[in-house]
C-alpha cells in the first residue's frame, strides 16, 4: 500500500543527494543547509513510530533543526555546476524536442487526478493499492516519479541527469524553495490561535459596522495584505472569513457566501502576485529565467494586480449582495 510518508523518504533521499552533492564540490553551507532539511524530513516517520513504543524523541529537536537552517539560510548564494549547459545547449534542446516537453509536465496533473478520483477503487487480493489518508498527495508524489522517468524517455537522457537538474534547480531557489510548507504552518497557526475572532473583535470596535461597503472594503483588502504576509490566499481566506466575512457581511448584511468566498479568494490571488513570500510563483520563475533581479516578476506583475482587484472588487460590490436567497 502506498502511504503518504513514502512521499516524504522519497524527498528525504532527493535533499539527503542534494547536500551530498553540494558536500562533495565542496559548496558546505548548501551541503549543511539541505542535509539538515533531509533529516528532518526522513525523521518524521521514526518520531511517531517512538512516541507509539512509548519512548518519544524530544519535539526539541526539530526545534535546532529549524533554526539551524535559519542560522544558515543568509550564506546560501547561487553558484555554478557541473551539470550547467551553456544558453544556446538548451536552446537546441528545446527546439529538437519541440512540443514533447509537455509531456512530463502534463503527466503531473493528471496521475494526480487520476489517483483522487480512482485510487479508493484500486486493489490487488483485497489489499488497497493507495492509503485512504492524504490519497492526493501520495498521487501527486507518484505522479512526479512517473514524470521523472518520462522526461528521461522524452529527452533521451540517463536518469540522473534529471536528478541533477533537480538539484541544480534547488540551489538556485535555495531558502525559498521551504517558503510553502512555513507559510502552511503558519497559516494554521493563525487559524488556531484566534487571530480571526481578533479581527472580528477589532471590526466591531473600529469599523462601521453598519456600513456594508465600509465592511466590504475591509474584506477585501484584508485578503490582499494577509495574502501578502503569508504568501497564500488559501492560508488567508480562513483567518478574513471568520473575522469579517461571515460574522459582518453574511449574517449581518445579507451578503452570499458563495459570491463572496470565489471573489475574495481573487482578492486574495492579487495578494500572491505582489509578495515574495509566494516563493513558488514568484521566486521560482525568477530563478528559472535566470533574472537579474529575484523581484523582476512581482515588478511585472504589480499593475496587472492592481488593476484585478479593482475590477474584483466592483464586481463583487454588484453582485455580492444581490443574489443572496
Amino acid at each position: 500500500m502506498l502511504r503518504i510518508e513514502y512521499a516524504y523518504w522519497l524527498i528525504a533521499a532527493f535533499l539527503l543527494y542534494t547536500g551530498l552533492r553540494n558536500l562533495r564540490e565542496r559548496h558546505v553551507w548548501h551541503a549543511a543547509f539541505w542535509l539538515v532539511l533531509g533529516a528532518l524530513f526522513g525523521a518524521g516517520d521514526l518520531v511517531l513510530r517512538q512516541q507509539a513504543a512509548g519512548h518519544p524523541l524530544p519535539a526539541q529537536l526539530a526545534g535546532v533543526g529549524v533554526i539551524v537552517l535559519a542560522l544558515l539560510a543568509p550564506r546560501l548564494r547561487r553558484h555554478p555546476h557541473v551539470e550547467d549547459n551553456s544558453t544556446a545547449e538548451r536552446l537546441r534542446s528545446a527546439i529538437a524536442l519541440g512540443h514533447r516537453l509537455l509531456v512530463p509536465a502534463l503527466l503531473i496533473p493528471l496521475v494526480t487526478l487520476l489517483v483522487a478520483l480512482f485510487g479508493a477503487y484500486l486493489a490487488i487480493g483485497g489489499h488497497h493499492l493507495f492509503a485512504t489518508a492524504q490519497m492526493t498527495l501520495t498521487g501527486l508524489a507518484l505522479a512526479c516519479v512517473i514524470a521523472l522517468f518520462a522526461a528521461a524517455r522524452v529527452a533521451r537522457a540517463p536518469l540522473h541527469a534529471g536528478l541533477g537538474e533537480g538539484r541544480r534547480l534547488l540551489d538556485a531557489i535555495g531558502w525559498a524553495a521551504l517558503l510553502p510548507l512555513l507559510l502552511a504552518a503558519l497559516g494554521e497557526v493563525f487559524t488556531r490561535s484566534g487571530v480571526g475572532a481578533a479581527i472580528a473583535a477589532l471590526a466591531t470596535t473600529w469599523l462601521p459596522t453598519g456600513s456594508a461597503l465600509a465592511c466590504l472594503i475591509t474584506f477585501a483588502l484584508g485578503m490582499v495584505l494577509f495574502t501578502i504576509i503569508m504568501g497564500n490566499a488559501f492560508a488567508a481566506f480562513p483567518v478574513m472569513m471568520a473575522g469579517i466575512g461571515l460574522p459582518l457581511l453574511i449574517r449581518q448584511h445579507g451578503a452570499d457566501p458563495a459570491i463572496l468566498g470565489a471573489m475574495g479568494m481573487l482578492c486574495g490571488y492579487c495578494g500572491t502576485l505582489l509578495t515574495p513570500m509566494a516563493a513558488d510563483y514568484n521566486l521560482v520563475p525568477a530563478a528559472l529565467l535566470e533574472l537579474r533581479s529575484p523581484y523582476g516578476v512581482i515588478r511585472a506583475q504589480v499593475w496587472s494586480a492592481l488593476w484585478i482587484l479593482a475590477a474584483t472588487f466592483v464586481m463583487m460590490w454588484l453582485l455580492v449582495f444581490r443574489f443572496h436567497h
